[in-house]
């Protein structure tokens, strides 16, 4: 297949916007994957600020770093992405120069713990606020479950509605999928 599927559509977007000395943001840990992806990213000399309001996402994301010698550059929050100022000092602010979400629920943990489109799109306005111009923020939006549907629906009014002098929004997906794929809706700060 010569289309990017999501999750690697999701990587070459973030590869685009996060260099080495960089700050990033995981603003939901999961597992660790693009934790590790954009503490490789940055590099040594980067920071990575990774959120999650559960204990097994952050302890399966520094095992992951542990493991891949990348704990250094990370510092994990065991807390809600909606708090993001709240633990980014503010000297990293116009800094930052990508961040992700992976929306739903943690894979293999408990699926009744879900993202929610309040907290999500609080945590996206923060991040517009003392995001790097050029900066972009990654949505993978996982809608294939109850709740996954109303804040894909939610968030898609809001991107929506950002003025176009402030962000640049763009929509990824594949349309003649079934099973409700995931999809991305990614953010670019002008």
């Amino acid at each position: 297949m010569k289309l990017d599927r999501i999750l690697p559509f999701a990587r070459i977007l973030l590869e685009k916007a996060v260099s080495p000395g960089d700050i990033a943001i995981d603003a939901t840990c999961g597992n660790g994957h693009d934790t590790a992806f954009l503490a490789q990213l940055v590099g040594e000399n980067g920071k990575v600020f990774g959120f999650d309001i559960q204990k097994a996402a952050i302890d399966n994301t520094f095992s992951r770093l542990k493991e891949r010698g990348l704990e250094q550059q990370v510092e994990l929050v065991h807390a809600g992405h909606e708090q993001l100022k709240q633990h980014i000092p503010s000297k990293f602010y116009g800094r930052i120069t990508g961040a992700v979400f992976n929306l739903g629920y943690l894979p293999g943990g408990d699926k009744s713990i879900v993202t929610k489109p309040d907290t999500t799109i609080s945590a996206v306005e923060q991040l517009l606020e003392i995001l790097a111009p050029e900066g972009i923020i990654v949505l993978v939006i996982y809608h294939g479950h109850e709740q996954g549907a109303v804040e894909r629906d939610l968030l898609l009014s809001y991107v929506r509605s950002l003025d176009q002098q402030i962000a640049h929004v763009l929509k990824y997906q594949f349309i003649n999928q079934i099973n409700n794929p995931p999809f991305i809706i990614a953010i670019e700060k002008r």
